[in-house]
């Protein structure tokens, strides 16, 4: 697991290995390749958008933008850096989101944002993802770019998130049946402009409180702009600031060209549902699966479904970034204590996923950026279930470190 220590008076820096250009130019001919080849074979969204994923991947290796690691170092420890870097990359996204989601097109594309019920389901799955994110080591978007720059212990935790969703497609419709407060976004409610003029307030009095409780901890507050001095844009690493802009632009690439928000926990489910069906068990008969967008995911080549391909975009970029740095080198030697953490976690987070209608991408981040409600509860819940992590860490000899980690 790459870590960066963060160090308020210095620039980010990271031990870095001998540049191999090799091994990353055949990673990059296998993007472009893949690119083209969706492109012919499905059309040019998407190899678009697989390329929108492998630069997803780039930005969260380079960046270490990993929720967990940001999450759980201000919980233990009051920096807020990364904490504040979520309410930038929110703040740029909401700026564009609300105008093009008003509109309702883009060029010609209809765009709909993702705006779900806020209930029973969304709380309850949100903290259980928040716990999977400290036990697994990482979450969604944090899951993939860490199996792409080479964690051995994060393909287990992808392994059980896979598991773990197909498990709550099973219960989705018990959970959806819980009470709950219609899917409602501020942007109709409120129109663009007010509502984005209130979420803006929110995440500068979420920065603000992140400032105050770090300075009251070590007098001092991380300085993010300092941190950006002489970025190795080819190597690594990259500021927070830069990954927050980057994965910003991620989203917003994401809606004009899919007509949707960024989401990664579907494909999930589509992929362990499809080796659930291969072992004879018959998933298309569950209700999940027979509503007709997700039965017609189900009898397809998992090629076509946008949000498989951005996902495989993403580990391939973040290959391709770990080469480039020199620093994809797996190691396999893992204790018990946290493989079975990894285990549990994946199982957690692949699960309450699924029944709070996405993860920290397609819940959290694009959910409030389309304006949903849900995705302020499910920043609530989730923050309280990894506080509940957090505690639960050493069990697992996962350490509570103070630094920015790349899961």
């Amino acid at each position: 697991m790459t870590t960066q220590t963060l160090n308020p008076t210095a620039p980010l820096a990271i031990e870095s290995r001998t540049l191999v250009p090799g091994p990353a130019a055949i990673t990059a001919i296998v993007i472009a390749l893949a690119a083209w080849y969706l492109s012919t074979a499905i059309g040019w969204r998407q190899g678009a958008l697989f390329l929108v994923g492998a630069g997803a991947g780039v930005v969260l290796y380079h960046a270490a933008f990993g929720f967990t690691s940001s999450w759980r170092v201000f919980i233990s420890d009051r920096r807020g850096a990364g904490l504040r870097a979520q309410m930038l990359m929110l703040a740029i996204t909401c700026a564009v989101f609300f105008p093009l989601l008003a509109s309702g097109s883009f060029l010609g594309q209809p765009l709909r944002g993702s705006v779900s019920p806020a209930g029973i389901g969304v709380a309850a799955g949100a903290f259980i993802f928040g716990l999977g994110m400290q036990l697994g080591g990482g979450c969604a978007s944090g899951t993939l770019f860490s199996v792409g720059g080479g964690s051995t212990r994060m393909l287990v935790t992808l392994f059980f998130f896979i598991i773990g969703s197909v498990i709550g497609t099973a219960h989705t419709p018990w959970w959806n049946a819980q009470a709950s407060f219609p899917a409602t976004s501020v942007v109709t409610a409120m129109g663009p402009w007010p509502g984005l003029a209130v979420c803006l307030a929110l995440f500068g009095g979420i920065g603000w409180a992140t400032r105050v409780a770090e300075r009251k901890r070590h007098g001092e507050v991380v300085n993010e702009l300092r941190q950006a001095v002489g970025p190795r844009w080819l190597k690594g690493p990259w500021p927070l600031v830069a990954g927050a802009v980057g994965l910003a632009v991620v989203n917003i690439a994401t809606l004009t060209i899919g007509g949707r928000p960024w989401g990664v926990t579907s494909a999930f489910a589509l992929w362990g549902a499809k080796w659930f069906a291969a072992l004879g068990i018959d998933v298309a008969a569950w209700p999940y699966w027979t509503a007709s967008a997700q039965a017609a995911a189900l009898r397809s080549s998992v090629l076509a479904d946008v949000t498989s391909v951005m996902d495989i975009g993403i580990i391939l970029g973040a290959l391709m970034a770990a080469m480039l740095a020199g620093r994809f080198a797996p190691a396999w030697q893992v204790s018990n204590r946290s493989l079975a953490a990894a285990v549990i976690g994946g199982l957690l987070l692949g699960y309450g996923a699924r029944i709070a209608y996405g993860c920290n991408i397609g819940a959290y981040f694009s959910g409030i950026a389309s304006g949903s409600l849900h995705g302020w509860l499910w920043l609530v819940a989730a923050f309280a279930g990894n506080i509940a992590g957090t505690s639960l860490r050493p069990m697992f000899d996962l350490n509570v470190e103070k630094t920015r980690t790349a899961c």
